[in-house]
């Protein structure tokens, strides 16, 4: 348990604070004979064994915890007839048991058969009523509390990395796509400059300079066309894929109990508006998840013609002040696209970020490598 909660970024002294439920070690004598010398006796002899016992159960495999919480139980059940703070030991026991099982059945079957032995034996050394109350109650409502805390904090910890395996994966999707391009792209292209080149070589030695001095200009074209589909490929690697970053905002939102309804865009829009949209999407979704407060947000994709729309919505609460580095940022890149940024945030009423991007200035850039080499 302490492994899980470093895991979390959780100091294991967070875990240490629920001791200070044991202070019931001490209260339960002020309602029954008080305080006295068996009841000092026995706290000396058994809190220091509670304490082993705890820390076992927070340190060890979920095989071992189950043991010592158990342990616990047995602790309590063995002392009762002389030590009634001993129920303490008893509640402790039933929370900690409940790491040892995923199936919440399964651990309230556990905690009212353990109730059952606790209260039989209550029962036959004469416990006031109110014992057989009380203990049900409390380690069922303490239990069920706990182990649902756990159960939430485990699963933010999958969702976790489930948003960090999204991006891997898209990472080295995108790695493998590169490779293969530069491996057709560089194997072709630079088998024929040799070529070329070999071919040049050997015409000049028979004197023939002219077609030696062809074979090298168009040697140089190839290469020339090469550098400028290298230079896009490379541009490639650092791009982002929207589809990507949606599941990956859809993963982080859902993180933070926001539900993410969102649209894809068409598959023919520019590399470079693409690349940005999906920026300005990661940029987004962060925020929402820290700041907005939200319960839902929506991502719509509206084309109409050469127009582009992209909106990005929450029901949170709203109210932006004056522009931060965060939307200063957002501004330069949609900018940067010859787009523009409208947000409207009123207080109460969530934020809508709503980006427009004229398609048409992208058109005349989506010529060939060597078109554009020739252009430059």
């Amino acid at each position: 348990m302490i492994e899980r909660s470093r895991a979390r970024g959780r100091t294991p002294w967070m875990d240490g604070v629920h001791l200070l439920w044991s202070v019931w070690i001490f209260i339960v004598p002020l309602f029954n004979h008080g305080f006295d010398m068996r009841w000092l006796g026995f706290t000396l002899a058994t809190y220091p064994i509670f304490l082993l016992f705890y820390y076992k159960c927070l340190s060890s495999a979920r095989g071992a915890q189950e043991v010592f919480a158990l342990a616990l139980v047995a602790l309590c059940m063995a002392t009762l007839p002389w030590y009634p703070s001993g129920l303490t030991y008893f509640i402790y026991g039933c929370v900690m048991l409940g790491g040892c099982y995923r199936n919440m059945r399964v651990y309230l079957l556990w905690v009212v058969t353990l109730n059952v032995f606790v209260i039989t034996e209550c029962v036959y050394l004469g416990f006031s009523w109110p014992s057989y109350v009380s203990i049900p109650l409390t380690t069922l409502i303490i239990g069920v509390t706990v182990n649902a805390e756990r159960s939430s904090d485990e699963k933010d910890a999958e969702l976790k990395l489930s948003h960090d395996e999204v991006r891997r994966l898209a990472a080295t999707a995108e790695r493998e796509r590169i490779g293969r391009d530069l491996h057709d792209l560089l194997g072709h292209t630079l088998s024929l400059i040799t070529l070329k080149l070999e071919l040049a070589r050997k015409l000049r030695e028979r004197g023939q300079e002219q077609a030696a001095a062809r074979e090298a200009d168009e040697a140089e074209r190839v290469a020339r066309h090469a550098l400028a589909e290298v230079r896009a490929a490379v541009t490639g690697i650092r791009s982002t894929d929207m589809a990507a970053e949606l599941a990956s905002a859809r993963l982080l939102l859902e993180s933070s109990g926001v539900r993410l309804d969102y649209e894809t865009l068409p598959a023919d829009v520019p590399q470079q508006v693409e690349r940005t949209l999906a920026l300005v999407l990661r940029e987004s979704a962060t925020n929402i998840a820290r700041h907005a407060r939200a319960t839902q947000a929506w991502v719509k994709v509206q084309v109409d013609g050469p127009q582009l729309t992209l909106c990005i919505a929450d029901n949170g609460r709203g109210g932006l002040g004056d522009e931060g580095n965060g939307l200063c940022g957002l501004r330069e890149r949609v900018a940067g696209i010859h787009g523009e940024l409208g947000i409207v945030s009123a207080r109460g009423k969530g934020t809508r970020l709503t980006i427009r991007v004229d398609l048409r200035r992208f058109a005349a850039r989506e010529l060939p490598a060597s078109d554009q080499e020739q252009a430059a």
